[in-house]
């Protein structure tokens, strides 16, 4: 099964996806597979959404990514319904905030904002603008700032 979700990783981002600051915070870490979804059709996966431990100075987080949904699969919903499956997972197993790099206009319909996030450094060059947290629980999202690294 990882295989193939490690296929359709890269067939959604392509090799690109190793330059990205955010593959620093996945290498060496661990998934948090109570949080982390694939979605399934006909014996294959179509789409899938990781989460991982990691601080944000100090303070820990569950950063989502990849979040990959197969061209087929696209505009019916499948990644908000991932991100969602995720979110509440992550709240049920403790976690105060989800923090995510990501397509802001995409990630707010699924309640993600960059209004808490001005002070989050991540371990390299990244667009501020993408950097987007959402509290699982009230405040969850706030005074979070320092260095994002893995937990």
């Amino acid at each position: 099964m990882e295989t193939a979700v490690t296929a359709l990783i890269d067939r959604v981002f392509g090799p690109g996806r190793f330059a990205k600051v955010s593959e620093r915070l996945r290498e060496g870490n661990h998934l948090l597979g109570d949080c982390s979804f694939v979605a399934m059709r006909g014996g294959q996966p179509v789409g899938c959404v990781r989460l991982w431990p990691v601080t944000i100075g100090g303070a820990p987080v569950a950063f989502l990514g990849p979040l990959a949904v197969d061209p087929d699969e696209r505009s019916a919903g499948l990644g908000q319904t991932l991100v969602e499956a995720a979110c509440e997972a992550a709240r049920a197993a403790g976690w105060k905030a989800v923090m995510l790099v990501g397509d802001a206009p995409y990630f707010a319909r699924a309640g993600f904002s960059a209004s808490q996030t001005a002070g989050v450094v991540m371990p390299g060059p990244v667009d501020q603008r993408r950097v987007l947290v959402k509290a699982l629980v009230p405040g969850g999202d706030e005074g979070l700032s320092g260095l994002v690294s893995v937990a």
